[in-house]
């Protein structure tokens, strides 16, 4: 089977990261690449999944509640999860 070069620009640091990566899987970055474009040609698609990094609503609304709770100057605290349980044992 005849090959052909491919060139590809990246990122130095991320270059050396994924080399290193496919050197402790044993591959070369050829062989890594080679192996991602095999596997989308089988699926007909990109082999995983690719999204933008959003917090859903209840994602969102749950860091909302930390942040408004770090600021409550009433808030209760505990040292250890023994303490909160032993707490709530209490008011039980």
């Amino acid at each position: 089977m005849a090959t052909t070069n491919v060139t590809i620009r990246m990122d130095e640091e991320l270059k050396k990261q994924a080399e290193e990566l496919f050197a402790d899987l044993g591959l070369n970055m050829t062989t890594a690449f080679t192996t991602f474009v095999k596997q989308a040609v089988r699926e007909q698609r990109i082999p995983f999944i690719i999204s933008r990094e959003v917090p859903n609503q209840e994602t969102i609304k749950a860091i909302e509640e930390i942040q408004m709770l770090k600021k409550d100057p009433n808030k209760k605290t505990y040292s250890s999860f023994s303490e909160l349980l032993e707490e709530v044992k209490n008011e039980i």
